[in-house]
């Protein structure tokens, strides 16, 4: 998955990540990637699946 702007990315302690002035990354979303939570290309020929975009149902009320 792409990101890219004016963003910051957190760990679950709520550490930032130095991200090295980048304003575009890729975040890894198959779960092979040795440098997650980034893509390094690990899932070149391994993920098949053709993410397309769809709408997501409304917000439940709280």
């Amino acid at each position: 998955m792409k990101v890219e702007g004016d963003f910051t990315i957190t760990d679950r302690a709520g550490n930032t990540y130095d991200l090295g002035g980048r304003e575009i990354v890729g975040l890894c979303r198959c779960g092979l990637s040795n440098n997650k939570p980034f893509c390094d290309g690990a899932h070149n020929g391994k993920f098949t699946h053709e993410a397309k975009a769809f709408a997501l149902p409304p917000k439940k009320a709280q």
